[in-house]
């Protein structure tokens, strides 16, 4: 017997719950791994809440992970029992100390890459990736906007963007936030309660506006995000931690400028194995050369999952949260 989250019914941090449960020996394909770290999301809120749904009821959330492969199931040949591995990868069921998963969702990890760092920037980092190279090609003297950008994306997001000759402009809650962000590659960090967030990229941008914005917030930012736009701008919305965005009609963007609006999801960009690691050997070389440095800003035990959610919520968090078996 080992030990997994189990959620029986959608609702609040309380319904998650660490429960005994029996894992399958591999079948054809499959790898079974023992957890050392896991990865918090903001998508696990959306599953445990019923916004996103499962299945089947009860499950187990979570899409990301690193550890040690355990045993192999017939027709393995690219990982081997104990190999470190790491994955972003669905179905749900990360919130576990083991637990049997496709081989092809595995990437081994190599030696620069520690498992607590990898749990805190798979899912997180192959998203910034999609969001940087493939959703928009951010080019040299681009002006971005991050939303929540001393989150465990936005802190990435920043670096990279950086990294790619843009500059940054990142939405914070506090001073403490702007630091860390600042520190982490945005330019200009923007409070988000104290400044008109359209008024200062105008400012910054000498009214132009800029070619891109990412934002994972939702319901409290997506218009003032549109209206930061430059001409043919586009908006990104990946998340919606404030609630469900508001529509936008679509002559709202030819008002603002011929502007794109997109709402990608990362597993339709590395649901397949050969993007998926092309994204992570990306995100491995970046974090490897120090161009990116993943920032794990809080820790928990698995049984401590609720306690995690709440501060998730909360907005207590910076960086990337792991979970600790």
């Amino acid at each position: 017997m080992t030990h997994a989250i189990r959620i029986h019914q959608f609702g609040g941090p309380e319904v998650l719950g660490l429960e005994s449960v029996t894992v399958a020996d591999p079948g054809p394909g499959e790898v079974r791994l023992r957890h050392s770290h896991i990865g918090l999301n903001y998508i696990d809120v959306y599953f445990r809440t019923g916004v996103y749904q499962p299945a089947a009821m009860p499950f187990t959330p979570g899409f990301e992970a690193a550890g040690e492969v355990i045993a192999v199931g017939e027709g393995v040949s690219d990982v081997a029992v104990g190999d470190r591995v790491a994955y972003a990868a669905r179905p749900p069921g990360a919130y576990a100390e083991e637990r049997v998963i496709s081989a092809d969702s595995l990437v081994k990890l190599p030696a620069a890459i520690g498992n607590e760092q990898a749990a805190g920037m798979m899912l997180k980092g192959m998203t910034a990736h999609m969001l940087l190279k493939r959703v928009y090609a951010v080019q040299p003297g681009d002006a971005v906007l991050v939303h929540a950008a001393a989150g465990g994306v936005g802190l990435i997001l920043c670096q990279w963007a950086r990294h790619l000759g843009a500059t940054v402009i990142g939405t914070v809650g506090s001073e403490a936030k702007a630091e860390l962000a600042r520190a982490h590659g945005c330019h200009h960090p923007v409070l988000y309660r104290d400044e008109d967030i359209g008024e200062r990229v105008r400012q910054i941008t000498g009214g132009e506006g800029v070619a891109v914005a990412y934002d994972s917030v939702g319901a409290d930012t997506l218009r003032q995000s549109l209206g930061c736009l430059r001409r043919r701008g586009m908006l990104v919305s990946f998340g919606q931690s404030s609630g469900k965005p508001p529509a936008i009609e679509v002559g709202e963007l030819a008002a603002g400028g011929s502007l794109f609006m997109t709402r990608p999801t990362m597993f339709d960009y590395v649901g397949e194995r050969e993007p998926m690691r092309a994204a992570a050997e990306a995100l491995f070389d970046v974090v490897a050369k120090g161009v990116v440095s993943i920032e794990i800003g809080r820790r928990f035990g698995l049984a401590e999952a609720a306690e995690a959610h709440r501060a998730l919520e909360a907005r207590q968090t910076t960086g990337s949260t792991v979970l600790t078996v």
